[in-house]
Order: structure tokens, then C-alpha cells, then sequence
């Protein structure tokens, strides 16, 4: 007896999901669109270079190069890359540092476009932020206003109501910050 199926049609996605994941869709697109065309090539190259077809390929290739000189010098006759193979040595340097460029390339476009989703995320935080200490002002406001919820002073969600500094954030993230050290050095167990 097989598992039943439990995958969501389209139709069975909730419409902020999908508009979520279509938002997202459209941001790599727009990504791509951008991208010139030496980036789209170096891309692709990128993505061959890294699969293990590539590295088969370059063995394959070295070992008949290799043993083609060996039978050329076997038959009493001059081999064009003779042992040590001084011209496979510098075709696979000069494949390493197309390689390498390549690899430089694609991760230079990658972290533009991880810059990017940062930004993003870091406003959506923000925003996110801003939307969360309104609804606990409101909350506050509405149980201080009704007369069926008992009032009383909620120090946390008065704190919680607080905006959160970009600057205050940053210096008690940062590992060296003075805030970092007393957290470092409260969580330390006593001697």
C-alpha cells in the first residue's frame, strides 16, 4: 500500500504564500534580466566547471595526452610534450586560472545578489519591528480601555512597545561592544 499523495495543487496554496513565492520568483528574474551577457556566460560556465563530468573530462584528457606522448616516444619517435609534460602542466595551470576567474566572477554576482536580499531582509525586519510594537501599543491601549479585562502595568510589554534603535542594535551585536563583553561576562558560572 502506497503513501497517499500530500502535495498542495496551486490551487490549495494560500494566496499570501503565493503571492510570497511569487514576489521571490520575480526578484531572481529580475536578478537574471540584469545580469550581461559575460555574466550569464560565466554562470553557465561556472555551473559545467562544477559538475563531475568536468573533472572527468580533464582526467580523461590529461591521461590521453600523457599516454599519446609515451607511445609517440615508444616508437623511437619525438614525443611534442615529452616527460615531465611541461605543456599538460601549463594547459591545466591555464585551465585552473580560467577556473578560478570564473569561480571569482560568479561569486562576485552571487554576493551583489546576496547584498541585495540582506537590504531586504533587513527591511523587512524593520518594518516588521514597527508593525509588532504598534499592535502591542494597541493591545495596551484596548485592555487599558476595557472595562471587562483587568488593568494592570505590563513592564514587558511597555518595553516591548519601545522602538529598537538601528545604532543601539549594531553596538550590541558587534562582538566587541561594551554591551557584548557584560553579556560575555554575566553568562560566565562564578569561580
Amino acid at each position: 500500500m502506497s503513501a497517499p499523495d500530500t502535495r498542495l495543487s496551486p490551487d490549495d496554496v494560500p494566496p499570501h504564500i503565493a503571492e510570497t513565492v511569487r514576489a521571490i520568483a520575480l526578484l531572481h528574474a529580475e536578478h537574471r534580466r540584469k545580469s550581461s551577457f559575460s555574466e550569464r556566460v560565466a554562470d553557465q560556465a561556472t555551473a559545467f566547471v562544477g559538475r563531475p563530468v568536468f573533472l572527468l573530462i580533464l582526467v580523461f584528457a590529461a591521461t590521453a595526452w600523457i599516454g599519446f606522448n609515451l607511445l609517440v616516444r615508444a616508437g623511437d619517435r619525438v614525443a611534442p610534450d615529452p616527460p615531465p609534460f611541461a605543456w599538460l602542466g601549463l594547459g591545466l595551470s591555464m585551465i585552473g586560472l580560467v577556473v578560478a576567474v570564473l569561480i571569482l566572477m560568479t561569486q562576485r554576482r552571487a554576493d551583489r545578489f546576496a547584498d541585495l536580499r540582506e537590504q531586504m531582509t533587513l527591511e523587512s525586519t524593520l518594518l516588521t519591528e514597527q508593525k509588532t510594537r504598534k499592535i502591542i501599543e494597541l493591545i495596551e491601549e484596548l485592555r487599558r480601555d476595557s472595562p471587562e479585562v483587568l488593568d494592570r502595568h505590563d513592564r514587558e510589554a511597555e518595553e516591548m512597545s519601545i522602538r529598537a534603535e538601528p545604532r543601539t542594535v549594531i553596538e550590541v551585536a558587534e562582538p566587541d561592544s561594551d554591551a557584548a563583553n557584560i553579556a560575555r561576562a554575566d553568562s560566565r558560572p562564578d569561580d
